[in-house]
C-alpha cells in the first residue's frame, strides 16, 4: 500500500515537472532593447507642427509559438522625464502638461488578441486591446501592430493616434497661450526586444 502510494507521487511529480518544462518551451520572453527602439509623438500646433522622442522605455514581450504565435504579455513603460523635443521650453510645458510630479511613467498593458493575419514575409498583423494609462487616467485602446521575429529578436511596428483629452491632459501651451497644441497625437514605434 505505501509503496503503490509513493510510486502513484512520484508519478505525478514527474508529470508536473514535465509539463512545466514543455509550457515553458513554447512561452519565451523578450526584453525591450532601448538603444535599438524607437517611439516618436508626432503632434500639431497653430504656428507649426512638432515632435517627441520617448529616449528611456522598458518593456516586455511573451510570446508563444506552440501551434500558432500568440502574444502572452506585452508591457511597455515610458518615463516622462524622458520625452525629449530638442526644446527645454516644450519639454517643461510637456513634463506640466503630463503632471509629472504626481505621474512619472506612460504605459501600455497588453489584455488580449483580436485578430491575427500572416504576411508573406514571415511577419504578423496583430490588432490588440490594451490598456493605456497617461497621466494617472487608464483607458482601454485598440493597438494594430506588425510583429516579425527573426532568429532572437522580435520587431513591432505601428502607430496609434490619440486625443490628449481623452486622459484629462489639457494640450500643451506656450507665450501666454498664444501658441496652441492640437488634442490629436500619432504615436509612432519601432520596438526591439531580445
Amino acid at each position: 500500500m505505501y509503496y503503490t502510494k509513493k510510486i502513484k507521487t512520484s508519478i505525478i511529480g514527474i508529470a508536473i515537472i514535465f509539463l512545466g518544462i514543455s509550457t515553458n518551451l513554447y512561452a519565451q520572453e523578450y526584453t525591450l532593447d532601448a538603444q535599438k527602439s524607437s517611439l516618436i509623438i508626432y503632434g500639431t500646433s497653430n504656428i507649426h507642427d512638432w515632435e517627441i522622442d520617448a529616449e528611456n522605455q522598458t518593456g516586455i514581450l511573451a510570446i508563444e509559438t506552440a501551434n500558432k504565435l500568440q502574444i502572452k504579455k506585452l508591457n511597455i513603460v515610458l518615463e516622462v522625464e524622458g520625452l525629449k523635443s530638442g526644446k527645454g521650453g516644450m519639454d517643461k510645458n510637456t513634463y506640466k502638461a503630463l503632471n509629472l510630479k504626481k505621474h512619472t511613467t506612460i504605459e501600455f498593458q497588453f489584455l488580449n488578441t483580436e485578430e491575427v493575419s500572416e504576411l508573406k514575409n514571415g511577419s504578423y498583423t496583430f490588432k490588440t486591446k490594451g490598456n493605456l494609462k497617461i497621466s494617472g487616467v487608464t483607458k482601454m485602446i485598440s493597438l494594430e501592430f506588425i510583429l516579425n521575429k527573426k532568429d532572437d529578436e522580435v520587431k513591432l511596428v505601428g502607430e496609434k493616434t490619440i486625443k490628449m483629452t481623452d486622459f484629462n491632459v489639457d494640450p500643451p501651451k506656450a507665450l501666454l497661450g498664444t501658441i496652441k497644441t492640437g488634442d490629436e497625437v500619432t504615436i509612432k514605434f519601432n520596438t526591439i526586444l531580445e
